[in-house]
């Protein structure tokens, strides 16, 4: 927590491709070591994949593979009278956003295709058919939730 005031929040412009403030977002988590060139190549060589795939728009796709990986609920150890109990807790909207980038690429890197466009492509299409690991990811996050839901009342 800041002790001075709570940091602004810096407004993200949009790619120069399709315009969206949120592939702009997902074009930066994808980044490593400063190579945006590289991360937007690599975002929309599997854009291009996954219009050769489905036939849709594939922003369309990748919005409707985000919402199928977003989680709503997580659990958050919480200590109480010597005891860790796992509180399940609603996941505020920017960090379900965060969660669901940081899953997709994980699990996209860990694919056994041979360039990243191939393995992003493979994971939006599989998050975007409700398959694949990062649409388990959430769900196994849920199913730890609603397991701990008799710790709720410990939620602060």
């Amino acid at each position: 927590m800041p002790r001075r005031r709570v940091a602004e929040k810096r407004e993200q412009l949009p790619d120069p491709k399709f315009g969206s403030k949120i592939v702009s977002k997902f074009v930066s988590a994808l980044m490593e070591d400063g190579k945006k060139a590289t991360a937007e190549r690599a975002c929309y060589g599997a854009f291009d994949i996954m219009k050769q795939k489905t036939g849709q728009d594939p922003l369309k796709v990748f919005k409707q593979a985000l919402e199928n990986v977003k989680p709503v609920l997580e659990v958050k150890p919480r200590r109480v009278g010597g005891a860790t109990y796992q509180v399940p807790i609603e996941i505020r909207p920017q960090r379900r956003m965060a969660l669901a980038f940081r899953w997709l690429i994980t699990f996209s890197r860990k694919r056994s295709e041979r360039t990243m466009r191939e393995k992003l492509a493979g994971e939006l299409l599989d998050a975007f058919n409700n398959t694949g690991s990062s649409f388990k990811k959430k769900e196994d996050t849920h199913k730890m939730a609603e397991a701990n839901r008799a710790f709720a009342h410990y939620r602060w």
